[in-house]
């Protein structure tokens, strides 16, 4: 999106200023259909876990900011495209899931949304429908004939999503071939069902969304658009919501407030503006204000950063508890109580829990060949003492007050190991 182009609606207009827009089909007509008040916009979120993660946070904040402007947003589950598997930025197939692990899934990944849009029977209210409702019911010859006929192979074959896989010789089947179409054909049904008009996405869905367009505009109905947003990625080129314990959960029960505090208060300095842009609801006035802090003070900004972010899903009370156990043990050194918490048999204390697997049950590592690597780099303290030895074990000698030991990964990240 131009600087030059000076949009008329609220909605394109929060997407330019915080940095949401990476490609739109037809700004001006999507600017008009959103002034007038009757946009309706989905994203599709397929069913691959239990939550889904901050890589997905993106798209769920341009949902929650499509609502605020006026617009109605739908947060479309993929129960049945979930079924097929989508090849999008993928070597090879993703693990086919059964029904019941996709509606266990799709039950976890309802929870977050409550926290960023509102859902109700109103004309601005948001709704969930879910694809399975009619992809499961479609007749294999009646799609064919009726759907299948629009789609050209040759352009298909063009996709990054299949094209890629080919050049690298990776086997691409025909189960994965035909996501696009399905996709595709989601979108025509929520215009029929709800009168969804854009489809929303990261830039990696860019190929799948325009093929929705073009079948729409075969069918005969009314003009669709697209809008993308940027990959998001650090500062440093790391992909967004990867850690070195792995993805940043949005479920509390995956992975805890705390940590997801800390996940912002660790945000690298030329990330903090960007960031509180897209992640937060913060007014431009005062994130510009944070993000012109230097040296130490940027500190402040980092922090204004998680407490906003975790607020937003998480709540004022996990967010102000975050932070003040952070300023206990950070500030003041202390060994707060509310830090994460992982418990470990007593008896485990008396034969010695290896220092790796105690790392590794913590959730501070991936993988014992990562403690080694972190301890060699003087990553890994015990009770604040750097770990040395990788055949280390933590016997009850090591226990503090709480009968707990302090572990930690580099300066930021601790844990709890509480002997039960």
């Amino acid at each position: 999106m131009t600087d030059a182009f000076q949009p008329r609606s609220d909605f394109l207009r929060v997407m330019q200023e915080r940095g949401y827009i990476h490609q739109c089909s037809d700004l001006a007509g999507l600017d008009d259909k959103a002034h007038s008040g009757k946009l309706a916009a989905y994203i599709g979120f397929d069913c691959t876990a239990p939550s889904l993660h901050v890589g997905s946070l993106v798209q769920i904040m341009m949902l929650h900011w499509l609502q605020q402007t006026g617009g109605k947003p739908v947060a479309l589950m993929g129960g049945g495209t979930t079924m097929v598997g989508d090849p999008s930025g993928k070597d090879e197939s993703r693990k086919l899931l059964t029904v019941e692990a996709i509606e266990n899934n799709k039950a976890g990944i309802r929870k977050a949304f409550a926290h960023f849009i509102r859902f109700g029977e109103g004309e601005h209210d948001a709704i969930m429908p879910d694809n399975a409702d009619w992809l499961a019911k479609l007749n294999y010859i009646d799609f064919l004939r009726e759907v299948g006929r629009h789609f050209s192979v040759n352009r298909m074959l063009a996709m990054d999503s299949v094209k890629l896989r080919l050049d690298r010789e990776h086997e691409l089947t025909f189960l994965e071939f035909n996501y696009m179409c399905l996709q595709a054909y989601d979108f025509t049904e929520l215009y029929k069902r709800h009168g969804v008009t854009l489809q929303m996405g990261g830039s990696d869905q860019w190929g799948n969304i325009v093929t929705g367009l073009d079948l729409g505009r075969r069918m005969g109905l009314p003009q669709f658009y697209a809008l993308t947003s940027p990959l998001i990625t650090t500062a440093s080129g790391a992909k967004m919501g990867k850690t070195a314990a792995g993805a940043v959960w949005l479920d509390p029960a995956m992975l805890s407030p705390y940590d997801y505090w800390q996940f912002w208060r660790n945000t690298e300095d030329s990330d903090v503006g960007r960031f509180l842009k897209l992640f937060t609801l913060m007014p431009l006035d005062e994130i510009w204000r944070l993000e012109a802090l230097g040296g130490a003070e940027i500190n402040e900004a980092k922090k204004a950063l998680a407490n906003a972010a975790t607020t937003l899903l998480h709540g004022a009370e996990a967010a102000e508890a975050a932070a003040e156990t952070a300023r206990k043990t950070f500030e003041e050194g202390a060994l707060a109580d509310s830090l994460p918490t992982v418990e470990a048999p007593g008896a485990e204390f008396d034969s010695g829990i290896g220092a790796l697997t105690a790392f590794v049950r913590a959730g501070l590592v991936a993988s014992t060949g990562e403690a080694r690597r972190q301890i060699r780099g003087g990553g890994l303290r015990i009770n604040d003492e750097v770990l040395i030895d990788e055949k280390a074990v933590i016997t009850r000698e090591a226990l503090q007050a709480g009968g707990v030991v302090k572990l930690s990964l580099g300066r930021k990240k601790h844990v709890l190991l509480r002997a039960v």
